[in-house]
């Protein structure tokens, strides 16, 4: 079984894409479009963001920054309009790619911005600021494609300007769909 077969077989039910790359390449600019594409067609799509830097969601002083500092091992705020959950993980140790996705939603599509080493294909993100940095796809078999706003050797695998979303989409509907819309949950 090929590297791109196995990471269907064990994503089978997480219709994962990873958006990899260096820093400053366009990764989150390149979720943004695709994000307003999908939804424009009426799937749901979810995102997960991972980062090596240590994040704060709350505000010092704030109530949910209260309850967790007090030692609340996990903290939702909710809203009519969002929710979100704080979950304190130095013990147990940062979860897995997949045990983030199947906490979300079902969603036709899972965007995945960074994990450049997961087991999913991905699109490999360019650009000319970050050039001189090495080409992911060259040692990862799941990168299936390149997406840059510049001239790349890619050793044969399809390369796509950064802002031609629609192609860029329709790569990723021909990777891990097609998709049947989810139903939105009210």
């Amino acid at each position: 079984m090929t590297a791109l077969g196995k990471a269907f077989h064990s994503h089978a039910t997480l219709p994962l894409f990873g958006i990899a790359g260096w820093s400053n390449s366009g990764k989150t600019t390149l979720i943004e479009k695709l994000a307003t594409h999908f939804s424009g067609e009426g799937l749901r799509v979810a995102t997960i963001k991972h980062t090596h830097h240590k994040f704060d969601i709350d505000s010092p002083g704030s109530d949910t920054e209260r309850h967790r500092s007090a030692g609340a091992a996990e903290t939702a705020i909710v809203s009519g309009s969002r929710v979100a959950f704080i979950e304190e993980i130095d013990r147990a140790g940062e979860p897995t790619l997949e045990e983030i996705a199947a906490r979300l939603r079902p969603a036709d599509i899972i965007l995945v911005e960074g994990y450049k080493s997961a087991h999913i294909p991905k699109i490999e993100v360019r650009r000319a600021a970050v050039a001189n940095e090495k080409l992911l796809s060259t040692t990862d078999p799941l990168v299936v494609a390149i997406a840059a706003d510049h001239e790349v050797d890619a050793h044969g695998k399809p390369v796509f300007d950064l802002n031609d979303i629609d192609n860029i989409a329709a790569l990723i509907v021909r990777t891990v769909g097609p998709f049947n819309p989810v139903r939105q949950l009210a």
